[in-house]
């Protein structure tokens, strides 16, 4: 069974009495349930590195590979992050706003244009979705909103918080990208209750957001 298994029969044999020797040891059982609080706490991204400096600081002495050991012992994986990317739906047949900004990214003064963005974090929570306003004039983010959905009240919400800390006045120009969020009837009639001139970027155009060029600034 060992040859089988691809393991030494020494390994095997020091298993075992480490195991009859370990399992009824309080002490030894308070550390595995200690690894599996300390998964639970992590939402399992602990590996055995951080498992064996958590074990450390709260006095249970070991290294890394003991670490590994035990949180084998204990049933204890690590569950790896996939690669989340945003997938923007831009080919809708919503009605969408023509490019009134036109990459002039220098304006003479704040709230007379903003650009707004969506993106995603990782949180304790899971990922997260983020909707950001920024001002041109200044750089600064002047409104934000997060949501675990990318739904239209996402952005106007994020829009919302900046009407409410800037007043902007009338004729601001809010440029975005082509999601569908921004091609709402939720936000378009946000951006009219207001009085404010709606802004898109060309299709396929990511630079006609200017957000590449506001984060640089």
């Amino acid at each position: 069974m060992c040859q089988l298994m691809g393991v030494s029969r020494s390994a095997y044999y020091d298993y075992v009495r480490c195991t009859d020797h370990c399992s009824a040891d309080p002490c030894h059982l308070e550390t595995l349930e200690t690894i599996r609080d300390l998964a639970k706490s992590s939402h399992h991204s602990y590996g055995s590195r951080r498992i064996g400096k958590a074990l450390n600081a709260r006095g249970y002495p070991m290294g890394r590979w003991k670490a590994r050991r035990l949180m084998q012992e204990a049933g204890v994986q690590v569950r790896y992050r996939k690669e989340y990317k945003i997938t923007p739906d831009s080919n809708h047949k919503q009605p969408v706003f023509g490019n009134k900004l036109n990459r002039q990214i220098y304006v003479a003064r704040p709230d007379q244009v903003y650009v707004c963005d969506i993106t995603c974090i990782w949180t304790q929570e899971g990922w997260l979705y983020l909707a950001v306003v920024i001002d041109l004039f200044s750089k600064k983010v002047v409104g934000w909103s997060m949501s675990s959905r990318m739904k239209a009240t996402l952005v106007c919400d994020a829009l919302r918080m900046a009407i409410w800390l800037r007043r902007p006045p009338s004729g601001l120009i809010v440029h975005s990208d082509r999601g569908s969020q921004y091609a709402s009837k939720e936000y378009r009639n946000l951006l009219k209750a207001y009085s404010f001139i709606g802004s898109m970027s060309r299709l396929g155009n990511c630079w006609d957001t200017q957000f590449n060029m506001v984060w640089n600034a």
